[in-house]
């Protein structure tokens, strides 16, 4: 989450910096300003890295936090996909990882609470 997170942010910071990596695409539905990407970008991947400290605290809840962030930052990397599209899609798919990561740590855990 901390490695998804940080990209987030570089990401952000980027695209607030309008920087010349990305491409501007016309017609797109979701289409924002470049610099409002980033900041949501941005804000994300903080909270990202928080969640990810939070979850290696152990605590219940930062896993269920960590699973909500990464799918919305998941959303928002495919939402990202015209501007970026191999780095977006790089993201996607790490961000799916986390929720699978979180999903299935939890899955183990209550398996090993039962009593047989």
């Amino acid at each position: 989450m901390m490695f998804g997170g940080a990209m987030a942010i570089f990401e952000g910071i980027a695209a607030i910096a309008k920087d010349d990596l990305f491409i501007a695409t016309r017609h797109y539905v979701f289409q924002f300003s470049l610099a409002g990407w980033g900041w949501v970008h941005l804000i994300l991947g903080i909270v990202l890295v928080l969640a990810g400290c939070a979850v290696l605290s152990g605590a219940l809840w930062a896993r269920f936090f960590g699973v909500f962030v990464a799918g919305l930052g998941a959303l928002a990397n495919f939402l990202w996909v015209p501007y970026y599209p191999l780095w977006a899609l790089t993201l996607v798919a790490v961000n799916i990882f986390i929720v699978w990561a979180l999903c299935r740590g939890m899955h183990r855990e209550a398996d090993d609470g039962q009593v047989a």
